[in-house]
């Protein structure tokens, strides 16, 4: 598809970018109405919405459409999946400039779809707005299947704190794409595409998790929300958790230690839980802490210490934090 968004128009972009969608069984309604229609057998629905900006979120230069479709659909997915839900569906929601190449909105398409069907949902509709600078916005749905959703509020002091998924990757390779490398390609990847443990979360959820959520922000700051939501202190044992070899070399060549990627970098999407200790955890999961009773206020320590250095990802805070 050659030319531009604004020479394609409103409802013909709208038609290229339907046009590359697949569907599940739970779609009863796809794109082309004024809603969407998709089942929720369990009579509860979850849902979770998320934006994108260009130059905060993500910059061309560094990831192709398709990237950035891979990326927006991941996170959100990721949300459904650490309630215990299962992801069904994805609504979309695109700002984009007049002179922008039809190509990047249908590859950022591309990128939605496969993600989708990676964790078993669709997109299902959306809207498109002419605006200065790209924005993506991503509503998306799960269902519950009759498991009760497993909050950030219930970790209960004895219990085990355990992760699924890779944790520092993605800080790691905005290092090395911060200094203008491209590789090792594993870590630039793991930036620009997350792989969140979709299943593990309704699996969780049936092993009996008291509190869970994805890691999007940092191990620490979201370990934090569920220490504040559970009333609760959560240890993490640094030995526990494995640093891989080629993140030690990135880490030595910028002068970085990889525990501050591992405890404060976002953007994996692994999915950390807390269970009842004598819970019998898949292969899967690392246990590298547990909870305890509250010292003082809730909040997670590192080896018995407060964490010091900075780190976790703040909207509103500086662009490197």
């Amino acid at each position: 598809m050659k030319g531009t968004v604004g020479e394609l128009g409103e409802f013909g972009l709208i038609r290229e970018l339907t046009s590359r969608l697949t569907t599940t069984p739970a779609v009863r309604v796809g794109p082309g109405d004024d809603a969407a229609v998709v089942a929720a057998p369990d009579r509860r629905v979850v849902a979770s919405t998320d934006i994108l900006v260009e130059g905060r979120h993500f910059r061309r230069d560094w990831s192709t459409a398709y990237d950035v479709g891979r990326k927006a659909a991941a996170q959100n997915l990721a949300d459904i999946a650490a309630m215990g839900a299962v992801p069904t569906a994805l609504l979309l929601g695109l700002v984009v400039p007049a002179e922008l190449p039809v190509t990047w909105p249908s590859e950022l398409m591309d990128g939605l779809r496969d993600e989708c069907q990676v964790a078993g949902a669709a997109v299902v509709g959306g809207d498109v707005v002419r605006g200065d600078s790209i924005m993506v916005s991503i509503t998306a749905l799960g269902d519950l299947r009759n498991q009760e959703p497993v909050t950030r509020a219930g970790a209960q002091p004895g219990d085990l704190v355990a992760v699924t998924g890779w944790l520092g990757w993605s800080a790691a390779g905005f290092a090395v794409l911060s200094r203008g490398f491209r590789s090792p390609r594993a870590f630039v990847e793991a930036h620009r595409r997350p792989e969140p443990p979709y299943h593990a979360g309704p699996a969780a959820a049936g092993l009996g998790a008291t509190a869970m959520c994805d890691v999007s922000d940092g191990l620490i700051a979201d370990l934090g929300h569920i220490a504040e939501a559970s009333k609760v202190r959560i240890d993490i044992r640094s030995q526990a958790i494995d640093i891989p070899s080629q993140m030690n070399d990135i880490g030595q060549a910028v002068g970085v230690d990889p525990m501050q990627w591992v405890l404060t970098g976002g953007e994996d999407h692994a999915i950390v839980a807390t269970f009842p200790p004598d819970v019998k955890l898949p292969a899967r999961w690392k246990v590298i802490g547990e909870v305890l009773n509250p010292s003082a206020l809730p909040q997670v320590t590192v080896d018995g210490a407060p964490w010091t250095s900075k780190g976790g990802w703040d909207h509103f805070g500086d662009l490197d934090s």
